[in-house]
Formats: C-alpha cells, sequence, structure tokens
C-alpha cells in the first residue's frame, strides 16, 4: 500500500514544488518506486521535471475532471509524473456540481497506488477544491513553512483546514511533519520564526530538518535537475536525505 504524502500549504513560494521534486528523488534514490502528482495548475513541478505543460495533451486534469485513465510519465529521474497544466484552473468550476467531487483524485490514483512505495502530491497555494481533493487522498500531509514572519501568518488557517479535513473528510490522514525551508541563519528574523514554527510543530506534528535558503535549488529547478544530480555537493543534499530516510518510516 503507498503511502501518499500532499506536500501543502496555502501560501506560495514556500517550496512545495522544490520539496515533493527533491525528496522524491532521494526517496528514488532510497530504492523506493515513487510518482509524482502535480495538482498545482501552474505546471511547476511538470516543468521542474523536464515536460513543457501547454505541450501535453494528457494530464492529471483528464483524469479529476473527465475520469480517463491516468496518464503517466515514466523514469523521468528515476520517478513517474502525473503532469499538470494550466487546464486544471478549470477544474474547480466544472466539478462544482459533481457528486463526491472529493474523492475524484482518489479514485484516479487508485490502481496506481498498488505500485508505488510512495504517492508525492504537489498541492496548489489555495484552500480550494484542488487542495482539498489532495488531502482526501493522503495518507500523510507535509506541510512546508518558511521560515519568514509573513509566511507564519497564516499557519493559524492553515493547521486549521488540515485538522478539519482530518475530523471530516479523511479520518486517517496524519501529519507526517513541518518542513522549516529558505532558513538564512544569518538573520535575527529567520532565527525568531524557526523557533515559532517549532512551537507550532509541537502541537501538531513533529518538527522535520530545516532547509536552508541556498541559490542551487533555483538553479537546479531551471536545469530540470534534482539538485542531488545538480549539486551533489550542496549541503541541502544531506538535508533532503535525511528528511526522506525519515519519511520512509511513516
Amino acid at each position: 500500500m503507498s503511502r501518499i504524502i500532499a506536500f501543502f500549504n496555502q501560501s506560495g513560494g514556500v517550496g512545495k514544488t522544490t520539496l515533493t521534486m527533491n525528496i522524491g528523488y532521494q526517496l528514488a534514490d532510497l530504492g523506493r518506486k515513487v510518482l509524482l502528482v502535480d495538482m498545482d495548475p501552474q505546471g511547476s513541478l511538470t516543468a521542474f521535471m523536464g515536460l513543457e505543460p501547454m505541450d501535453l495533451e494528457t494530464t492529471i486534469y483528464d483524469a479529476v475532471v473527465h475520469q480517463n485513465e491516468l496518464m503517466l510519465y515514466q523514469d523521468l529521474h528515476g520517478m513517474d509524473l502525473a503532469p499538470s497544466s494550466i487546464e486544471l484552473c478549470r477544474a474547480e468550476m466544472e466539478l462544482a456540481a459533481a457528486l463526491m467531487r472529493e474523492q475524484r483524485l482518489k479514485n484516479a490514483l487508485a490502481s496506481a497506488s498498488e505500485s508505488y512505495d510512495f504517492i508525492l502530491i504537489d498541492c496548489p497555494p489555495s484552500l480550494g477544491i484542488l487542495s482539498v481533493m489532495s488531502l482526501v487522498t493522503a495518507t500523510h500531509v507535509m506541510i512546508p513553512i518558511q521560515t519568514e514572519f509573513k509566511a507564519l501568518k497564516g499557519t493559524e488557517l492553515l493547521v486549521r483546514t488540515i485538522l478539519e479535513i482530518m475530523q471530516v473528510a479523511n479520518k486517517k490522514l496524519k501529519i507526517a511533519g513541518m518542513v522549516p525551508t529558505m532558513f538564512d541563519g544569518r538573520t535575527t528574523q529567520a532565527n525568531q520564526s524557526l523557533e515559532s514554527i517549532k512551537a507550532i510543530a509541537e502541537q501538531v506534528g513533529p518538527i522535520m530538518p530545516t532547509i536552508p535558503r541556498k541559490t542551487d535549488f533555483a538553479n537546479a529547478s531551471q536545469a530540470q535537475m534534482p539538485l542531488a544530480l545538480y549539486a551533489p555537493q550542496s549541503p541541502a543534499v544531506s538535508v533532503l536525505k535525511e528528511i526522506a530516510v525519515k519519511m520512509d518510516t511513516l
């Protein structure tokens, strides 16, 4: 049975997509069979993995809206991918009156879940149906939080939303952990924010190792490569590997 992990935060720019790709790669490097699912209409994960979203004829949109067979692109850096495109923006409107719409992604992944050790879902930066659909499907949720004051302001709403999903829509959902991201230990704000994130994590779930702020991440994404392939000597690689090892024990 797959461990299905949704990387979720309603704020953009906190590192969800980067974590999904790089932790997926580290899990694959441990010998695990990994499927990445891009549920963000921006298609950033799809692009980071080397595909052009606008060129794809079939994406996750077709699986969740039209209930077509899931299209997977295989062996991209040792992982498989269910890609996205801007067309997914229409899903919320088109599924407005659909019965059991929250189950659409879970149904789409039902057959694939038997073939993978991990399915990692890159959620959109919103609290809409695509995120709810992802959280209903997941066995665990991973919460990336940027170590800046402005990123903490919506954390209470974020946690409350996840707890409501756990109480009403997916009682089996567990919080895998919070991941502090983009940490710059030279700044007072980053250190204070990190302490605040740790305090929040004490109430809802484990705290994961802190991801440092490194330009290598942006460069690796632009090169459409996991960090471990682009800059194997980067100190962030060992942090990503440590998180993957922790996730492997879920």
